[in-house]
């Protein structure tokens, strides 16, 4: 309203402050103004050629010759103002009209300045290219009637490598900003994933980029990504390996968080119905990416949360496993504590052990020292009584041999 009644003032006062021809750029007269008549059917020579640049070899002689066509058309005053503003403006770069430049030297400056500039490249820090990318990823999203009519035109469009995010990002953007959730992101979202796999992977690292930041989305917003996400899996778009980044425990979630997981749950209970979802969430070949939504481990407080949880929002059905652990916790915590207690135990017997054959060593070895003694007085004795009977046979046989004589 306000800009329409500006247009209608400009219009009452004749567009006073808007004149048809500034004032600096009205210098010819319009006595002296040359006006030229062309009729629809004549040729006409456009130069085209003149918007480009080339390289001029002759650049002195004719920019010479165009300082005096210029000062027969606006005189000479008009250059010498021309060129004491602009030293005016920048003293630093002032150039003197009547000293020229040669034009061999003029070519080796612009071959010494290609050479720059040809191993140069440029970085654009501004981004410019990525918000073009994603106004026309926004006005595509927009204007589609239906999912499939947006998807072949995004999947047409000339994405650079690595751009598959800022599509999934778009997406997820447009679909949190609308009043309701709306089935059409869903399916698009769910066109891509199924499309192909860098598509699926972008939209994984959405999800936990979105549960990450949760918190900085207002309810209506997180109501709709979490119903988004929720089609994703129920339509198995997505893996449900994904649910592995939520812990479900006091310490760990938000209340943005809790809510994102609340509405997530409920509408994978509406789309698959509680027996299939029940079948998914205690599927053994899934244990390990539900061991964090479902704990349990020792921590009787992060088991009996999560069965609070599931209770309140009305999925007390699938805590039924917690439960039975929850009655069986005391016993395993107490198998926990004797088998620490045997660990904590079992040095000190290997040492007691290992004390005990050592004294076993040693009274052996005295055992053994005392019967080699024995055994070497009874080889003494046994050496003294052969001895003896030797000695008792020479004489007994030497008495023999008196009485034959």
């Amino acid at each position: 309203q306000y800009a329409i009644e500006n247009l209608f003032s400009i219009r009452k006062d004749k567009f006073a402050h808007y004149p048809a021809v500034p004032e600096e750029c009205d210098v010819v007269d319009r006595e002296e103004q040359i006006t030229f008549e062309l009729g629809l059917d004549e040729s006409i020579d456009k130069q085209e050629m003149l918007d480009i640049f080339q390289f001029d070899p002759d650049f002195d002689a004719h920019e010479t010759a165009w300082k005096q066509i210029k000062i027969q058309i606006l005189g000479e005053d008009s250059d010498d103002e021309d060129s004491s503003h602009d030293n005016e403006a920048n003293p630093h770069n002032a150039i003197d009209l009547d000293t020229t430049t040669p034009a061999g030297e003029l070519t080796a400056n612009a071959a010494e300045f290609s050479a720059l500039t040809k191993n140069t490249t440029i970085q654009d820090f501004t981004e410019q290219e990525l918000v073009h990318l994603r106004r026309t990823i926004y006005l595509t999203i927009m204007s589609s009637v239906g999912f499939e009519e947006c998807a072949h035109k995004i999947a047409k469009l000339d994405l650079p490598q690595g751009a598959e995010i800022e599509v999934c990002k778009m997406i997820i953007e447009c679909c949190s900003q609308e009043r309701t959730y709306l089935r059409y992101y869903g399916l698009l979202g769910q066109r891509f994933c199924l499309l192909h796999l860098p598509w699926q992977y972008a939209f994984i690292q959405c999800f936990s980029e979105q549960y990450t930041m949760i918190h900085r989305l207002e309810t209506n917003k997180l109501r709709n990504v979490a119903k988004f996400f929720a089609h994703l899996f129920s339509t198995d778009a997505l893996p449900w390996s994904c649910f592995s980044i939520i812990k479900l425990n006091e310490d760990d979630t938000t209340s943005s968080s809790r809510i994102f997981i609340k509405i997530l749950c409920q509408e994978l209970a509406e789309r698959l119905g509680l027996h299939s979802l029940k079948k998914r969430f205690q599927d053994p070949n899934m244990s390990d990416t539900f061991a964090s939504l479902f704990p349990m481990g020792l921590n009787v407080r992060d088991t009996r949360f999560s069965i609070n949880f599931f209770t309140s929002i009305g999925l007390g059905v699938l805590t039924d496993k917690l439960r039975l652990h929850l009655k069986d916790a005391p016993k395993l915590i107490a198998e926990h504590q004797r088998k620490q207690h045997l660990l904590h135990e079992k040095p000190q017997l290997l040492a007691k052990k290992q004390g005990q054959s050592d004294d076993s060593n040693y009274d052996s070895d005295s055992s053994s020292s005392s019967s080699s003694s024995s055994s070497s007085s009874s080889s003494d004795d046994s050496s003294k009584s052969s001895s003896s009977s030797s000695s008792s046979s020479s004489s007994s046989s030497s008495l023999v041999s008196e009485a034959i004589v």
